[in-house]
């Protein structure tokens, strides 16, 4: 049996994007540990070492791009704006140099379940650097682009019809638009300068090119967006008919150009009018025929789902190439410098371009038994299906409310946890001794019973998540300087 981690009591959570403790959004937590909690290895452990005796037959790979040609005022994301000439070229040597060293530390026989490309906006790179991205996926780490699938980014302005068909040749199976807004006055109030009209043109061209899922990223939050005109953009999005929807609540963080405008209005009314704008945004595409998938992603009905693969965030390897990509195994996850500020930026895309070798790993965080427990939480519990008992049992030898009374123990009281699903300590065949033993046995394909959290439970995702924080990542996190 798998010794269960004393449980913390739950501390305030007080967040570097500013939040107050009481705030429904505290941090959007897309992974754990937070990318701010990651600091430089002193060791600079080889890669080599890191993925041996790592399962490898079902990776993720991600390439990122940090280039657009704009930067939106609420972006924290590790991008630049434009560059010099041949800086997208050395970039991309880089890139294929560290394919090399990484490929090189796999197993012979590591083998890539699913693909993405993201960034930054990997569409501002041009239809010939499209297909020399591709083939660092596919002829250095030996990705096989049309048999898996594949995730790409894209902003309105880069998606042309010869950027299009490249990738829609090259297998993407998604293509992620990041529109925000279809309102013009919402676009400028986000710094993002953009028109209708020219959305509507890239999604006429997305929707020519063919591809198998279209995705549509939404705003809710701007200054000066109301109910009606949230759901004009909704329903703007809507008449494209888009396999899947993403509605994100807008976020002002450290040295983004909304955080230096300033802010249009106090916190807590800001708090309330995003919370009602997404009650009425998750309500229109329930009526409209969409399931929720998570608090921010809305799958239309019967449509085909791009990411459908055997891969599982909570447990599978992820290989990321480009210097503002992670890479996870077991044991550590790691990555490259991060910033925002626009100076920093270019600091770290130099330093990449300019590195020989990557064959060591430069920043991370190591992963304890206790951190893999709340990793596997935060990865299954914010999704709408939630948390199968017998898997955390299987793997971990114990149930949630085992190892986080007290975190389960706030859920509840907030009304937080769906009432139709048992008991956060339930367990699934277990023996009576609590040893799991029969958990274990019984293996992860017995998932009948689900940890779920109630709709009030998803609509406050932003605050679950950051409750399953260590205290360690949290003390990290706080110490952290944005730059």
């Amino acid at each position: 049996m798998t010794t269960a981690p004393a449980a913390p009591a739950v501390l305030p959570v007080l967040l570097p994007d500013g939040a107050s403790a009481a705030s429904p959004y505290q941090s959007y937590v897309y992974a754990y540990p937070h990318k701010t909690a990651y600091r430089e290895l002193p060791d600079r452990p080889p890669l080599r070492e890191l993925w041996a005796g790592e399962s490898q037959h079902a990776l993720s790979l991600y390439l990122h791009i940090p280039f657009c040609e704009v930067r939106c005022g609420f972006c924290n994301l590790f991008t630049r704006i434009g560059g010099p000439d041949g800086l997208t070229t050395a970039y991309l040597d880089a890139l294929d140099r560290q394919a090399g060293a990484v490929r090189a530390a796999l197993d012979e026989g590591a083998g890539f379940a699913l693909a993405a490309f993201g960034g930054g906006t990997p569409t501002y790179l041009s239809a010939a650097e499209l297909e020399r991205l591709c083939d660092i996926a596919e002829h250095r780490m030996g990705a096989d682009l049309r048999a898996i699938p594949l995730s790409v980014e894209a902003s309105p302005a880069t998606a042309t019809a010869d950027r299009l068909a490249v990738l829609a040749e090259r297998g993407t199976t998604r293509l992620s638009l990041g529109v925000q807004s279809f309102v013009d006055a919402e676009a400028r109030s986000a710094v993002r300068p953009q028109k209708r009209a020219e959305v509507e043109a890239a999604l006429g061209r997305i929707r020519e090119a063919g591809f198998p899922v279209l995705n549509i990223d939404l705003i809710y939050g701007i200054d000066g967006q109301t109910e009606a005109s949230w759901l004009r953009s909704l329903d703007a999005a809507l008449a494209w008919r888009p396999e899947e929807l993403y509605l994100y609540p807008l976020y002002v963080r450290p040295l983004t150009g909304l955080a230096r405008r300033g802010e249009a209005e106090g916190p807590d009314r800001w708090d309330a009018r995003r919370l009602a704008l997404y009650r009425a945004g998750r309500d229109h595409l329930l009526a409209q025929g969409y399931e929720q998938v998570s608090m921010r992603m809305f799958r239309r009905a019967a449509a085909p789902q791009a990411g459908v693969s055997e891969y599982a965030c909570q447990t599978d390897g992820m290989v990321g190439l480009g210097c503002g990509a992670r890479s996870y195994t077991s044991r550590l996850h790691y990555s490259f410098d991060y910033a925002v500020d626009a100076t920093e930026v270019r600091r770290i895309i130099d330093d990449y371009v300019a590195t020989p070798a990557f064959d060591h790993a430069v920043v991370g965080r190591a992963m304890t038994p206790s951190e893999a427990r709340r990793r596997h939480l935060v990865q299954s519990l914010l999704q709408a299906e939630g948390l199968a008992l017998a898997d955390y049992r299987y793997r971990f030898g114990s149930t949630p409310a085992e190892d986080f009374p007290a975190e389960f123990a706030a859920f509840a009281a907030r009304g937080w946890l769906a009432e139709d699903t048992p008991d956060a300590g339930a367990t699934t065949g277990g023996t009576s001794d609590g040893s799991g033993a029969a958990g274990a046995a019984a293996g992860p394909a017995d998932r009948a019973e689900r940890l779920r959290l109630s709709p009030e439970g998803l609509a406050h995702s932003d605050a679950v998540g950051p409750m399953l924080f260590s205290p360690e990542v949290r003390a990290l996190m706080a110490e952290y300087e944005a730059k």
